[in-house]
């Protein structure tokens, strides 16, 4: 089984998009995005790609225009993850958004679910803007939060799932907003529970 982590670009809307990428092309593929002091580096240096593709899992990890080694682009965030989705051949990914992410992951949630197979919400910013907007979206998804976190806080978790009804909450204790940082090993089973039942 190849676990090897590529790193490599791809054109997407005329800019150079970086990303990370390990596990079999026709894997069940799981789409990773990044918080504002993060990149695709972080889901490596935790563990998660390598551990996925051993569990027979696609994982990709993207750099966000503007971070990490993406440059910036001048279209729209929901233009970006559906060119992302095709131009990576990923099919009906799950895709894990951590906050500052939620700028991208909420709105294409709205226009484009079915392209999901699930979403998890790692205290993504937006869900108040988008509370109305995601009323009745059948994607699963799983609220993971940090039990500290002081940037978006667990109620708004709550906001979320009172209006997806296909979704469930999960809260790691003495984690902060970066839950997976803190609790790793907890956020990795959470995570792996879920991917196998999307």
């Amino acid at each position: 089984m190849n676990t090897d982590i590529k790193s490599q670009f791809v054109q997407i809307q005329g800019a150079k998009i970086h990303y990370l990428e390990s596990g079999a092309n026709n894997a069940k593929s799981v789409l990773f995005l990044h918080g504002a002091s993060f990149s695709s580096q972080t889901w490596q240096e935790i563990g998660t790609l390598k551990l996925l593709s051993e569990e027979g899992y696609r994982a990709v990890a993207v750099d966000l225009p503007g971070y990490g080694s993406s440059e910036r682009i001048s279209g729209s965030n929901v233009e970006f993850l559906l060119a992302s989705i095709e131009i990576l051949k990923l099919n009906k990914p799950i895709l894990v958004s951590p906050s500052m992410s939620g700028n991208y992951s909420l709105p294409f949630l709205v226009n484009n679910s079915e392209k999901l197979s699930g979403f998890v919400a790692v205290a993504p910013v937006g869900i108040i803007r988008f509370t109305q907007q995601v009323q009745e979206i059948q994607v699963p998804t799983l609220a993971i939060w940090g039990s500290n976190d002081r940037i978006v806080s667990v109620e708004e978790a709550d906001k979320l799932l009172k209006v997806m009804p296909n979704g469930e909450k999960v809260i790691l204790q003495n984690a902060g907003h970066a839950c997976y940082m803190r609790a790793t090993d907890e956020f990795h089973e959470h995570l792996i529970k879920f991917i196998e039942r999307c």
